[in-house]
């Protein structure tokens, strides 16, 4: 068995392709998830997670992450923390405690400057205009538009260790306050080094009606292959919704087990994955939903 990495949406792809470096250099899944979501954080490009979120309605960046360690389950998660640079890192560190691990708001951002974390205003130019061209656009009666991209990252290393975590700025136009699945442990994200690890994106008001990172992993720990998990996960939510004539909002997963196996679903039309693993170069995939089951294929166009 080797070492495999897997990260939501191609903005994954760098920091999969770093952390894959890592991990075959003998590094921990931990250290390579954190890694591999803080160059996504970093980024000033991506509307998404970390600087250059998109803001909430009154315009502040508020941020979401989670982390969990397969081998002691521990967790740690922040939510609507405003101006630290890599939420990721804080949810890690909230990972060691054994209560007070899950911290939101004021209290989140008072843990993060007593640990020394960084402090940077989150909300760049682009940002801003993207939020003042829709205050023009709808006055005050905003609604959240719909994209809710969370990069998550699972990870194995050699030494048969899982670690997953996840981060985004959440619904573009959100209340404030507003959490979605990415800092909740069992719909967001979900490890154990004995099975695999999973992480979920999408809308997380819906992904938190069924908690499909822990199926996902429960699915797997009952016998049935990553790709398996993974479909069965996603498509039982939505039949839920279906059976009670209710539209769903976008899910999508991606998971690997214990053995280096990996899978991916998703109801939407088009989703897309960064991996690698031992023989494995960092590539993209993208997903499509055919005959109810996900399949996908690698893009041309790699680093």
């Amino acid at each position: 068995m080797g070492w495999m990495i897997i990260g939501t949406w191609r903005m994954a792809l760098e920091g999969i392709a770093k952390s894959a470096e890592m991990l075959e250099n003998g590094g921990s899944a931990g250290d390579c998830v954190e890694n591999a979501i803080k160059m996504v954080e970093d980024c000033p490009y991506y509307e998404s997670v970390g600087c250059g979120g998109l803001p909430n309605e009154n315009g502040e960046v508020e941020l979401d992450a989670g982390y969990m360690d397969g081998d002691s389950l521990s967790f740690g998660a922040v939510g609507g923390i405003r101006d630290f640079k890599n939420p990721v890192s804080i949810a890690r560190r909230l990972s060691q405690e054994k209560v007070n691990c899950f911290l939101t708001g004021s209290g989140a951002e008072e843990f993060a400057h007593r640990s020394g974390f960084e402090r940077k205003n989150m909300l760049t130019e682009s940002a801003a205009m993207r939020y003042r061209n829709k205050l023009n656009e709808t006055g005050r009666d905003l609604i959240p538009y719909e994209g809710h991209d969370t990069v998550g990252v699972v990870a194995l290393d050699k030494n048969h260790s899982v670690a997953c975590g996840t981060s985004t700025s959440g619904l573009f136009m959100k209340r404030r306050g507003r959490l979605g699945d990415s800092p909740v442990c069992g719909p967001g994200f979900y490890a154990d080094s004995r099975v695999g690890g999973c992480v979920a994106t999408g809308l997380g008001e819906d992904i938190m009606k069924g908690c499909v990172s822990y199926e996902a992993v429960r699915l797997m720990e009952e016998g049935h292959s990553p790709q398996d998990a993974a479909d069965i996960a996603v498509s039982k939510l939505c039949g839920r919704f279906a059976e009670r004539h209710r539209e769903i909002g976008d899910v999508s997963v991606v998971c690997l087990n214990n053995r280096g196996e990996f899978g991916a679903a998703t109801n939407i039309g088009e989703f897309s994955f960064a991996a690698a693993a031992e023989g494995l170069p960092p590539a993209v995939y993208v997903c499509s939903v055919r005959d109810g089951r996900t399949v996908y294929e690698a893009e041309a166009r790699n680093i």
